[in-house]
């Protein structure tokens, strides 16, 4: 059974627990595999020499994963061939796809963690109970080119953005 950490987000002020342990810069950045568009499995192992932006979401299908990840798809351009950003969700890939070609998303690569649910638990992210119980919450991290994580950050509220501007200096960071 997975380590639970209760009240450590809120949606709309109810507290919710997440499944897994808290994340923090500094550590090794856990591997995990998921399923992208074309469902073949992809893995964090296999990125190793890259910075890799991982952004958690609950679903594309809600306005505030929308935004962040056209938002992370505009920035994304300026952050260099040496990062990557990965979006990933438990929505189906035949549904990330659906959604990134009505988006216009093409430089975050969607994965869903639907099929092994890996992501969810290493990255402390899966949220175990109320409304939302199965899907991931909101957080993003930084992996650096060496695997180690650079920068942590669980979004408190699931429904509010995550903090752009810490995120987007920790990835340029990473990458000199």
């Amino acid at each position: 059974m997975a380590q639970e950490r209760k009240a450590a987000v809120t949606l709309r002020g109810n507290p919710l627990t997440l499944a897994g342990p808290e994340i923090k810069a500094g550590q090794s950045a856990p591997d995990f595999s998921a399923v992208a568009t074309d469902l073949k499995e992809v893995r964090l192992a296999d990125a190793r020499g890259k910075v890799i932006v991982l952004s958690s979401v609950p679903s594309l299908d809600t306005p505030t994963c929308d935004t962040e990840t056209r938002r992370f798809n505009q920035e994304a351009a300026g952050l260099g061939e040496g990062v990557e950003v990965w979006t990933i969700s438990m929505d189906l890939p035949f549904a990330q796809k659906r959604w990134c070609g009505a988006a216009g998303v093409d430089r975050v690569k969607t994965l869903s963690d639907f099929r092994h649910r890996a992501f969810g638990e290493a990255y402390g992210v899966r949220i175990v109970d109320g409304p939302i119980a199965g899907v991931n919450a909101r957080a993003v991290f930084v992996v650096g080119k060496d695997g180690k994580v650079t920068h942590a950050q669980y979004v408190k509220e699931v429904s509010a953005e995550p903090d752009y501007a810490s995120i987007l200096t920790a990835a340029r960071a990473a990458a000199r």
